[in-house]
């Protein structure tokens, strides 16, 4: 089992940046697929990114493509999403999830952080 914990996010205006950061714990990270999905209120959880178990492969969802990079470091047990060029679009809670497997579906991934709340304001 692992547990994830998000920090990273806040409100920033239309064209700025954050970086998004998910602490694992628990078994071994490197044997996890990690992905990010966002959710805003009244919609369906949506995928954004995912990166494979060794860092070599990752996966951007087309609406964030060219804007959000997703890394990762065994080492620290801890994936990344640097976020550039914010539109309001992109106004959600961001999670952090954990697959034994490679997938972009939300069904794909076991575990599960608490989310943190991204506002771009316009």
């Amino acid at each position: 089992q692992v547990q994830l914990v998000e920090s990273g996010g806040g409100l920033v205006q239309a064209g700025g940046s954050l970086r998004l950061s998910c602490a694992a714990s628990g078994r071994t990270f490197s044997t996890y697929v990690m992905g990010w999905f966002r959710q805003d209120q009244g919609k369906e959880r949506e995928f954004v990114a995912a990166i494979s178990m060794s860092g070599a492969s990752t996966y951007h969802a087309k609406s964030v493509k060219g804007r959000f990079t997703i890394s990762r470091d065994n080492a620290k047990n801890t994936v990344c999403l640097q976020m550039n060029n914010l539109k309001p679009e992109d106004t959600a809670v961001y999670y952090c999830a954990a697959s034994e497997s490679w997938g972009t579906q939300s069904y794909a991934y076991n575990y599960w952080g608490q989310g943190t709340q991204v506002t771009v304001s316009s």
